[in-house]
């Protein structure tokens, strides 16, 4: 499992990064917020619209593989919503963290994914992941700008909630990427290579972003909420995923793909949203870091177990 050690240590050590230049007198602190701003609306979005509108479909074998993505996707956003109750009676989490424990534990990291499957599997691994972020990436933003929105401002009107919806870039770039790809042409090719290129620069500028944002103190005031969402995410997400796909009759490679998918820790771009709408990004930056780390080793354990199943 050396490739999924190297598929997520350059994003360990550009977290590291990250905070290490903000230390430094090299960078401004007032540069920081506008390296966000820039991330949140134009370098993530660029990135998810490019991703899935130059996907290779055309192989996939979609109805088991979608029924069981989706249902697992729905039930687990449930599940978390209905732990609030019981996190917040028993004080594990305050109400000011939830939405960033809501965020880490349904949040996944598409790209981590698409390199690990780059060189795990064939090409249609790869695929498999592009499709899944078509799939699940506006469902899951819907949610995660919902409930940030909610519990930033207990008072939002539904009005209001729903203009954060529909606004929010990685919602429309992944609804306008979705809808390229029933049209009867391409994507302008100087058009496709620009995006391409601002794609390169977002996944290293968001990182750098998130560890320029990490404080010591925040781990320690992180508490309980840091290893609820990391066990809902890394462990518990998978469980899910691979028991449905597996009563949907998901079998073969199919199956470690999904696996793959359910096993990668949580996306970059919800820190951004967290700061955005007034979330907790501190919290949220601290579960990411440590997400990616125990994914040394949560993900190698899931594709191990996935494989009885493959191989049985």
């Amino acid at each position: 499992m050396f490739a999924i050690f190297e598929s997520i240590l350059p994003i360990f050590l550009l977290i590291i990064a990250g905070n290490a230049l903000r230390r430094t007198p090299l960078i401004n602190d007032e540069t920081w917020p506008g390296l966000e701003q820039l991330c949140y609306w134009f370098l993530y979005p660029s990135l998810l619209f490019i991703t899935i509108a130059n996907a290779d479909f055309s192989e996939l074998r979609l109805d088991a593989m979608l029924g069981a993505l989706m249902v697992s996707v729905l039930s687990f956003i449930a599940l978390v919503l209905a732990l609030w109750p019981a996190l917040r009676a028993t004080g594990l989490v305050r109400h000011a963290q939830y939405s960033s424990v809501f965020q880490t534990a349904v949040r996944w990291n598409g790209f981590m994914a698409l390199a690990v499957a780059q060189k795990l599997f064939p090409p249609e691994g790869a695929a498999v992941v592009a499709l899944v972020m078509a799939t699940i990436i506006i469902p899951i933003n819907i949610a995660s700008v919902f409930v940030v929105t909610r519990f930033a401002d207990s008072t939002a009107s539904l009005s209001k909630v729903m203009l954060d919806v529909a606004r929010n870039p990685m919602i429309l770039a992944a609804a306008t990427a979705v809808l390229l790809r029933f049209m009867p042409f391409d994507l302008y090719p100087p058009f496709n290579q620009t995006l391409d290129l601002v794609g390169r620069a977002a996944l290293g500028m968001g990182l750098l972003t998130i560890g320029a944002s990490l404080q010591t103190d925040d781990f320690r005031a992180a508490g309980a909420s840091l290893w609820i969402s990391s066990f809902l995410k890394l462990l518990f997400f998978p469980v899910l995923m691979i028991a449905v796909a597996l009563g949907f009759g998901v079998s073969g490679p199919a199956l470690s793909y999904l696996a793959l998918c359910a096993a990668v820790p949580t996306a970059m771009n919800g820190f951004l949203l967290a700061r955005q709408l007034g979330g907790d990004a501190p919290l949220y930056a601290s579960i990411t870091t440590v997400q990616t780390a125990l994914a040394f080793f949560t993900i190698p354990l899931v594709l191990t177990v996935v494989s009885q199943f493959v191989s049985g």
